[in-house]
């Protein structure tokens, strides 16, 4: 397991280009909501703490995972320097969790791959609810933090 061993929360401040003059989009899935609101706490608070204003943080709300592609889209179009797409799919009897992770996955890959705004993957695939919880905030820490972290050093990829 990719997070057995590490804290998503961690990292070193020092390395992290300097963010105040960037815009961010923050998409987030309605769905598997207490999941998904802490992993846009997650996100929002690490983008203030690297000097982000929050006049520069737009958010859109989307009913669930499938419709992150098209609100990273409209996102991609606000004039931000990244958006980072936030959902929580949790594996359930029937193959919808496969055919929703795999759309989601490729459309967010399409979205980096077709334009100029890098788009962060920050979509939780888990077995199990205590997956999500360890993963938003919990014994894994939180994977917002780590994806506003990516979306800060892709901006800055897309300035140089």
């Amino acid at each position: 397991m990719a997070t057995e061993n590490k804290n998503l929360s961690h990292y070193d401040k020092a390395t992290i280009p300097n963010a105040k003059d960037f815009r961010f989009g923050i998409v987030v899935s309605q769905w598997n909501d207490s999941i998904t609101k802490a992993l846009e706490k997650g996100a929002y608070d690490t983008l203030v703490e690297q000097g982000v204003s929050k006049d520069n943080i737009l958010t859109y709300e989307v009913p669930g995972s499938f419709e992150l592609i098209y609100g990273s889209k409209k996102m991609q179009a606000q004039g931000v320097d990244a958006v980072i797409a936030i959902g929580s799919v949790i594996q359930g009897e029937t193959k919808h969790f496969d055919f929703v992770c795999e759309a989601v996955s490729q459309g967010i890959k399409d979205l980096n791959v077709l334009h100029d705004i890098p788009v962060i993957f920050c979509v939780l695939t888990d077995n199990t609810m205590q997956q999500a919880i360890d993963r938003s905030g919990g014994k894994h820490g939180n994977k917002g933090v780590e994806a506003a972290i990516a979306a800060i050093q892709m901006a800055h990829l897309g300035k140089q």
